[in-house]
């Protein structure tokens, strides 16, 4: 459990347009200009950051230090993170409990993935594979296609099994991909701004059943950042200490995730849970206080398993909570007003600093066309197969 010992203010954040493979400049150029701009945000000089974490899962090691060396050589200890797609959450987890510890007054945390196009795939033929037990118990449930990518039958499956539990229609995942263009088109920095009908998504080609091609997050290129500090420091600069981090916590898998058979829980939905839970107990609050979410929408079955992990609606209701419009504006609570993983785009490093980026102008009202309106208290929900999960809660002040 993470219990804060001193407030910990995210002071600045940073984060570059999200481009397909291809399109985007080098990670090391990527990384330097997201974090830049998050030193920019803040109003903080770089000679005054004590630490880095920097996360990327595609990349060579030292590579943190290839991309933060852009912004300066102050000789501070470098941090390289690899955490599957939970990696930019990590690094802000990490940094964080270095400020709050007392270790540090002033860390960055930086997170960037240039990928390659197509379905993600390991780097080694040589050795086992971090995700080998996941897999086999995965075939063991449902069989194994190989030409279909691997972590759509991971999350596929997640949502068969949902179907199986529920009873829902195939087109309520659908929805959510419609929800996410929706509120894509308002943000400038995610890849994919065109909005789609649900017939669209639908009859776009079936990647893994329930699963069409327009619920899967694409490979993506980016980078973001995220400056933390304490209060103490805070106050000596004249930095903007309206956002800190009331709660986080960070689990990995525990034996339900293999013993239980079910997808939804080899996906990450009980290490989900587990975080949710310990959040709300460190903060004292409840789901039902939440304003804003931004979650881990890899594919559109796992933000809808995601729903009730967190407790946003329970368990059985994901359905109900999506065709009534409970999951965006107007709505009880509004989820991914970025775009989520899936409009915004996925660079795996980036993922989780791009979500504290939104969710922090969300709380200083400066998301413009995708503002939610009085928002005081944000969920940010970060997953990664092998595992590991990490959530976190913002407040303004």
């Amino acid at each position: 459990m993470t219990r804060m010992q001193r407030p910990v203010h995210v002071v600045g954040v940073g984060m570059i347009p999200f481009t397909k493979p291809g399109a985007s400049d080098p990670y090391t150029v990527m990384g330097a200009r997201a974090a830049k701009l998050a030193l920019d945000d803040a109003g903080v000089d770089y000679a005054l950051v004590q630490q880095a974490y920097v996360g990327y899962v595609y990349g060579d090691s030292t590579a943190g230090q290839a991309a933060i060396y852009g912004v300066g050589l102050s000789g501070i200890p470098v941090f390289n993170l690899n955490n599957n797609c939970s990696t930019g959450s990590s690094a802000l987890f990490l940094a964080r409990q270095a400020v709050e510890s007392g270790m540090v007054e002033c860390a960055i945390a930086l997170g960037f993935e240039q990928m390659q196009p197509g379905a993600l795939k390991g780097a080694y033929d040589d050795r086992p594979s971090p995700m080998a037990r996941f897999a086999e118990v995965m075939a063991e449930k449902q069989g194994y296609v190989p030409e279909a990518p691997r972590a759509a039958q991971f999350f596929g499956g997640a949502g068969r099994d949902y179907i199986a539990q529920h009873g829902i229609r195939r087109d309520t995942f659908g929805r959510i991909s419609v929800k996410a263009r929706q509120h894509a088109a308002r943000n400038p920095l995610a890849v994919f701004r065109q909005t789609l009908t649900l017939d669209e998504v639908m009859a776009s080609p079936l990647v893994f059943d329930p699963l069409t091609r327009f619920q899967c997050c694409p490979p993506t290129c980016g980078a973001a950042a995220a400056i933390v500090c304490s209060a103490e420091f805070a106050e000596k600069h004249g930095l903007d200490m309206r956002v800190v981090i009331a709660a986080q916590a960070m689990t990995t898998d525990t034996p339900s995730t293999f013993e239980s058979r079910d997808m939804r829980k080899l996906v990450g939905y009980d290490m989900t849970a587990a975080a949710a839970r310990q959040v709300y107990e460190d903060a004292g609050i409840g789901p039902e206080e939440l304003d804003v979410v931004e979650l881990h929408d890899c594919f559109t079955a796992n933000e809808l398993i995601t729903y009730e992990a967190l407790g946003l609606t329970p368990e059985g209701t994901a359905e109900r909570f999506i065709v009534e419009g409970d999951n965006t504006y107007g709505g009880r609570v509004v989820t991914n007003p970025s775009g989520g993983l899936l409009s915004k785009g996925h660079p795996l490093g980036a993922t989780g600093l791009a979500q504290c980026a939104e969710l922090v102008w969300q709380l200083r009202g400066r998301a413009e066309q995708r503002q939610v309106e009085g928002a005081r208290l944000a969920l940010q929900h970060n997953l990664g197969l092998g595992g590991a999960c990490v959530v976190t809660l913002y407040q303004s002040r």
